[in-house]
């Protein structure tokens, strides 16, 4: 795609998000994207034609049943989750802790779980928590020159013990897609199970969760340009193993791993989303069913994405005061999520300075604490975060590049 037709769709898609036409530039994606008109019209027609309860005979009730049902089956579609089953809910921390609680009724003593260090405290808490019922916690440790965790230790350390390997797609603070079907290949040669964080990946590319042959997959719906919520994908066999925490009675799934049940607006939200992508795809705006819909929108939003982050890279590299904490260069296995550190001035005083001129950058740990402390980074300071997706333009990273020239002299 050249940049002329690049420019075309980038500036297409924008129209559909209210909130790019005001002052303040959005470069703080990973902490949450901002949500086209579709989805936010598609949870205000919800809210005020059809907020009734779930289940009952009338019709109302009936459409709204349907509703929810639709937008399990449309993240299904999203994933590329054929052969499993969906679960809803209101975080990615949420959703994971809820899974270890229900590993923690079968895993035995003695039972281990690989973590890997890289990951955001959402996919690491829960299962070194499970210290307690005598499960133990082996740490996939991050090489600090590389900043990943390679296959080779993860070869050593896996045993006829391990239960799960806990791990990102893609670090949150690192923006490096690692390789999950090789993960989850030695994984399952060694009798365990997988659960991968694929919050950091969902923004960027198209998930495929069958063909990755992973276990457990959780996105944030609200870091992909939709609602609140997160989203568990568990495959089939998987789920068979584990009893939710729903009440007693009930035994459908995904219901039974849904305390409380989904967030009604939040599914008419994710409906909305469908529509978007119709749109990113250039299909107009007819009801986002196709999985090939699916991949050509992030085909077309890769392509929208890559010349910033590339952009951005470049200007770093050029600074020989900054240090990039992650890959440098602009591959296919990188995505616009980009951390870096000053030789001398604290991330703090970096973002506190951006932060004034209204554009949105973050700095800290990112909750990813512990890989802060295992790359010998002060957490609560970190690192400087800019993350980057397809509604950015050009011109934005010439305006965020212009002010850290000032923030770092």
């Amino acid at each position: 795609m050249n940049d002329e037709i690049t420019a075309h769709f980038r500036n297409q898609l924008r129209s559909h998000y209210p909130a790019l036409a005001g002052e303040t530039i959005f470069l703080e994606n990973a902490g949450g994207s901002q949500v086209p008109v579709q989805v936010a019209d598609r949870i205000r027609d919800y809210l005020l034609e059809s907020y009734v309860q779930l289940g009952a005979g009338y019709e109302l009730s009936r459409r709204s049943t349907d509703l929810v049902n639709r937008a399990h089956d449309f993240v299904r579609l999203l994933m590329g989750g054929e052969g499993g089953e969906v679960i809803l809910g209101s975080s990615a921390s949420v959703l994971l802790q809820m899974l270890a609680e229900c590993y923690s009724r079968v895993l035995k003593p003695g039972a281990e779980v690989i973590v890997a260090q890289t990951g955001h405290e959402a996919n690491i808490g829960p299962w070194a928590r499970l210290e307690r019922f005598g499960i133990r916690t082996r740490w996939w440790e991050m090489n600090p020159r590389t900043f990943t965790c390679s296959l080779d230790q993860l070869q050593d350390l896996l045993s006829n013990k391990t239960a799960l390997v806990a791990f990102p797609h893609v670090s949150n603070l690192l923006g490096e897609i690692v390789d999950v079907r090789a993960i989850t290949n030695l994984a399952h040669e060694a009798g365990a199970r997988v659960v991968v964080d694929g919050v950091a990946f969902a923004p960027h590319r198209a998930m495929h969760v069958s063909d990755w042959g992973v276990d457990w997959y959780v996105y944030s719906t609200y870091k992909v340009f939709g609602p609140h919520m997160a989203a568990l994908w568990g495959r089939n066999d998987a789920l068979e193993g584990l009893t939710g925490p729903n009440h007693f009675f009930i035994r459908d799934v995904p219901y039974q791993f849904e305390l409380g049940g989904p967030s009604h607006e939040g599914c008419a939200g994710l409906l909305g989303l469908a529509d978007y992508l119709e749109v990113a795809a250039g299909c107009g705006v007819d009801g986002g069913s196709s999985r090939a819909v699916v991949e050509k929108a992030f085909d077309v939003m890769t392509a929208c994405e890559r010349p910033l982050q590339a952009r951005l890279l470049d200007y770093l590299r050029s600074k020989p005061t900054l240090r990039i904490v992650g890959p440098e260069d602009d591959g296919p296995d990188r995505v616009g999520t980009i951390s870096f550190v000053h030789s001398e001035k604290s991330s703090r005083a970096i973002a506190e300075i951006v932060d004034r001129t209204q554009i949105a950058i973050r700095h800290g740990h990112m909750y990813a604490y512990r890989l802060c402390e295992a790359l010998e980074l002060e957490p609560e300071d970190g690192v400087v975060r800019v993350s980057l997706v397809h509604y950015n333009t050009p011109d934005e990273i010439e305006k965020l590049i212009e002010v850290l020239d000032r923030a770092l002299d």
